[in-house]
């Protein structure tokens, strides 16, 4: 069992309020997505407020929605994002968020135990978009092993 395990952060710019009715099938669909997630194997927690979501945690503004999550592994979060149900979501996230023009999500080992914040989440999203794909924060397509796994040569 690994000391470390694996947190990730996306946000999305909503292109109409959570409200409205161009949002209501991306409503709809969060407690379904969210259980998904929650019985996926490799998955160990994830950000939520009193509603079961975190919908109305705002940390990076009015428009912007956040997902923060951690997993045993990038496998077990891959195979759930990009292998499972979730990906009708993904497939239709034009018709609800706008793109937006620097990094939006931003994975980073934890020690085990160890719940990060929003704050946490923001100082990794930042360095990703400053500094690019390092051990400290780096995306699915440059990924680092965790620090328990890597061995001296």
């Amino acid at each position: 069992m690994s000391r470390y395990h694996l947190a990730q952060l996306n946000i999305a710019s909503m292109k109409e309020p959570l409200e409205s009715p161009g949002m209501a099938d991306f409503v709809a669909n969060l407690e379904r997505i969210n259980a998904l997630a929650e019985s996926s194997p490799g998955y160990v927690w994830r950000l939520q407020d009193e509603a079961g979501d975190a919908t109305a945690i705002r940390p990076f503004g009015a428009q912007m929605l956040v997902n923060l999550s951690l997993w045993q592994d990038v496998e077990s979060l891959s195979d759930y994002v990009y292998k499972s149900a979730h990906t009708e979501m993904l497939k239709r996230r034009k018709e609800w968020f706008s793109r937006l023009g620097e990094a939006h999500m931003v994975l980073w080992w934890v020690p085990a135990g160890h719940l990060p914040d929003v704050h946490e989440a923001a100082e990794r999203l930042q360095l990703l978009r400053e500094l690019g794909s390092t051990g400290e924060a780096f995306s699915f397509r440059e990924r680092y092993a965790a620090p328990a796994s890597l061995s001296a040569s």
